[in-house]
């Protein structure tokens, strides 16, 4: 497996490791719903250096994200971030990623771990194919990332950084120092609370978590694992790449209609308004469990006692205190209230279908 920059200070700290995609990361250091709550109430520190960064440059880089991403960034501004996807030619996800625009022809990609090197194939195909006057750079293994997460954060990093914290909107990015380090961070996250997003050079990655696990001490911030942050996300109706969605959904079909700019030509659009404009096929849904179990990947939806899909995530809402999940289900079936069951094993199991996200945090 591989290791993050971290792997030493996630074992010193007891933490539990498992294999994520390759990546010999924490699921947890004490226990899930601690993180969880540490995080909602006052701050999680995540190591989330295995995610990758690529780097696109030149006169033509925005003419090659514009052909290849769904999101127009024609209006995009230095020191902004848009969520975009990347897609093949069939409409289907390869990767959903966020854009960092550094400088007018610059741009950094932050893509999920496991399909980073598919991301990296198929841009770099169509800038060889298309002759697109730019450079590609994998900028991963020398590039660290933390995300601080939670109503404290801004209080924490805010003793390791001289940039204006208060300033930095939602979706914005500074370029700056933190603890002396010179360091990229970005209002935003994967949690559904207030956060940062931090890159600073992998050498210099642990010396930064280091000093916000010590600056966070007395205001209740905790190390967290990928157990937490899945909870997480799950909560605030956010997808996991590779479970929530593949290459074989389309971004209308999944809570991604607004990343999509159908005014632009982008690849796999063909497919994307084809898929639209037949009104048929399968919705990702939220599900709320009323009877006694948990939805897992992969569990049957059935309603009348016909099948209608199925579950791709499901957990126990530390916050909500119940059973929640997502499920792909037949479009004719998807309206919120509708009343399901989940096949639980040989058990049939009530839930029901509710709008995303379950938690939104109070501004």
């Amino acid at each position: 497996m591989k290791k993050t920059p971290l792997y030493e200070k996630h074992v010193a700290l007891n933490a539990k490791i498992i294999d994520f995609g390759g990546w010999a990361m924490p699921v947890q250091y004490t226990n899930v719903i601690d993180e969880h709550r540490a995080t909602r109430g006052f701050a999680g520190l995540f190591d989330i250096c295995h995610m990758g960064e690529l780097e696109v440059k030149g006169p033509q880089a925005l003419d090659l994200l514009q052909l290849v991403l769904t999101r127009n960034l024609a209006d995009q501004t230095a020191g902004q971030v848009k969520l975009s996807a990347l897609l093949n030619e069939d409409g289907g996800i390869i990767d959903d990623l966020t854009v960092y625009k550094m400088a007018k022809d610059s741009y950094m990609l932050v893509t999920n771990a496991t399909p980073k090197d598919r991301d990296w194939q198929w841009i770099k195909s169509i800038q060889q194919a298309k002759k697109f006057d730019c450079s590609l750079k994998d900028l991963s293994d020398a590039t660290g990332k933390l995300d601080l997460q939670g109503p404290r954060s801004e209080e924490i990093l805010q003793k390791l950084t001289e940039a204006d914290l208060k300033t930095l909107r939602f979706y914005h990015f500074c370029e700056s120092r933190v603890t002396g380090f010179p360091a990229i961070i970005s209002r935003s996250g994967y949690t559904g609370e207030d956060g940062f997003e931090i890159y600073a050079t992998a050498d210099v990655i642990g010396n930064i978590w280091d000093s916000l696990l010590h600056a966070g001490e007395h205001l209740g911030l905790k190390p967290a694992g990928l157990g937490a942050r899945d909870t997480l996300r799950l909560e605030a109706g956010m997808m996991l790449n590779g479970q929530d969605m593949d290459d074989s959904v389309s971004p209308m079909e999944v809570p991604y209609s607004w990343i999509v700019d159908v005014n632009k030509e982008f690849i796999g659009k063909t497919a994307v308004l084809a898929k639209k404009n037949s009104g048929k096929g399968k919705k990702l849904v939220g599900i709320e469990m009323t009877g006694r179990g948990i939805a897992r990947h992969g569990y049957k939806v059935l309603h009348g006692g016909k099948k209608i899909g199925a579950v791709t995530s499901g957990t126990f809402s530390p916050t909500l205190n119940k059973a929640i999940g997502m499920a792909f289900i037949d479009i004719d079936s998807s309206a919120p209230d509708t009343q399901v069951e989940i096949a639980i094993r040989d058990t049939m199991v009530h839930a029901r279908i509710v709008k995303l996200p379950f938690y939104k945090r109070s501004k």
